[in-house]
């Protein structure tokens, strides 16, 4: 069996990021989302590690125990997919398989999309890839879903800052409750409106109960890493969000590019992310983008948080994506 999870920090394009790692062997980058953390990979380390990989799953920058660049526009996907090349290089490797959940997904589609000389591989949870900047910007979802859509309400510096900072374990504890696919209230699954004067906290109440897959021990580490931040705890996070637009003007370069490795895709019938298109507009979009996708799959009754609902299910389609790759170059 592989060894203990390992705790480092490297300085990559000049910030300090921590990495969880486990394992030796052919390098898998695993990149979470908001409001996660590494710890968000703790399913998959272990079993990736036993199957002979080496895995590292870092906190991406302005996120838990990294560090937090003070300036919005240094959390451009430019600068999150540099931080991957360059995470890939500290750690003394050429190549690298990317694992992305939510907006670790956007960063893991783009790292791709740009340096196939350095990804083997692709993977995207929940996040289809939407090329080249990531995710629809503000400009069309304010259009298409209206000023309440969450997205929208995260622009403004400070205010879903204040509201989520607050008290940290209960932000977990509603966000990733109101997310997961026990909910009932997401079957079907649809965009996430914030009232008039209202933070996205307010579409999530406190759970009566955790959902099965997530247990306080989980909450209180989510929050005690993101409490190192103290007022600042979701800023960093908060600041992918407001690039998105900025992302689409910086990465005009690559329109008409696609994903030209290895790729594989799975999604919740009950995720936010997958009731804005709905699957089978989901699957074309990751076929269309990425013509070596090897499969596309959506998992019946699982929420947005995908590897913490179904971890068995993710563990089992990533080993055998993995298993099938030609050995590293």
């Amino acid at each position: 069996m592989p060894g203990q999870v390992q705790h480092t920090y490297v300085t990559v394009n000049g910030v300090r990021l921590h990495v969880a790692e486990q394992g030796e062997g052919p390098l898998v980058v695993l990149l979470h989302g908001f409001p996660e953390s590494w710890y968000s990979w703790r399913h998959q380390m272990g079993p990736l590690a036993a199957a002979g990989y080496r895995v590292a799953a870092p906190d991406q920058r302005g996120y838990a125990r990294s560090e937090q660049p003070r300036a919005v526009e240094e959390y451009s996907l430019l600068h999150l997919t540099g931080d991957v090349i360059g995470l890939v290089d500290a750690l003394g490797e050429e190549r690298a398989v990317l694992v992305g959940h939510d907006w670790g997904a956007p960063v893991a589609w783009a790292t791709a999309m740009m340096r196939p000389d350095v990804v083997r591989a692709v993977a995207g949870l929940s996040v289809p890839p939407v090329l080249p900047g990531g995710m629809t910007p503000p400009s069309v979802t304010r259009k298409t879903f209206g000023e309440g859509f969450y997205q929208i309400g995260f622009q403004e510096p400070g205010v879903a800052d204040a509201a989520l900072a607050r008290d940290p374990a209960a932000t977990f504890r509603r966000i990733l409750s109101g997310g997961s696919g026990e909910n009932p209230a997401n079957d079907p699954p649809g965009p996430w409106i914030v009232p008039d004067g209202g933070t996205l906290l307010d579409t999530m109440p406190e759970p009566q109960r955790l959902p099965d897959w997530l247990s306080q021990e989980d909450i209180d580490v989510f929050a005690g890493d993101y409490g190192r931040h103290g007022a600042r705890a979701f800023t960093g996070g908060l600041n992918w969000y407001r690039n998105i637009e900025r992302n689409w003007e910086l990465l005009a370069a690559f329109r008409g590019r696609r994903i030209e490795v290895p790729a594989l895709y799975i999604g919740g019938d009950r995720d936010m992310v997958i009731g804005l298109r709905g699957p089978d507009a989901t699957l074309r979009t990751v076929e269309e983008a990425a013509p070596r996708l090897w499969r596309g799959l959506i998992l019946p009754g699982c929420g947005h948080w995908t590897q913490q609902e179904r971890p068995d299910e993710v563990n089992r389609q990533l080993l055998d994506f993995l298993g099938q790759l030609p050995g590293p170059q």
